[in-house]
């Protein structure tokens, strides 16, 4: 099964967009393919993203937030990969969590580790549109 951790835009989009791909992982679970995590840490960013871009979708949000298994936020640590430091504790959550796959919509900072496992302790950083894809 896999372990898919949520960013914090994927959060984001998925209740902003109820008929897209990320809102479909939450759709999907009944599928029994995939666990969805997140971390206080993203949880926090879409629910401060929501409420500023879209009031109306904080409802549809917290619906969402409750599906989810909120794992453990690790104390500040060096990582490996070169992210900003507003993206290491989003990495550092998922690690803990064990995550198969790390889901964003930020290419911008995750496009140099996106499906690169050997060079990201073995987590898949993928776009939702990627790993829908290849499954």
């Amino acid at each position: 099964m896999h372990r898919l951790f949520l960013d914090a835009n994927v959060l984001f989009t998925a209740a902003h967009n109820p008929d897209g791909k990320a809102a479909f992982l939450f759709e999907a679970m009944d599928l029994k393919r995939w666990e969805l995590l997140s971390s206080a840490y993203a949880i926090g960013e879409a629910r401060r993203n929501i409420t500023v871009k879209y009031p109306q979708c904080a409802a549809r949000l917290e619906a969402l937030i409750k599906q989810l298994i909120e794992v453990g936020q690790p104390a500040q640590a060096r990582i490996a990969l070169a992210l900003p430091e507003k993206d290491q504790p989003i990495f550092l959550a998922a690690q803990l969590a064990r995550a198969t796959h790390l889901l964003t919509g930020d290419q911008r900072h995750f496009g140099p580790h996106m499906n690169r496992p050997r060079d990201t302790g073995g987590i898949v950083i993928q776009t939702v549109a990627e790993f829908l894809a290849k499954l």
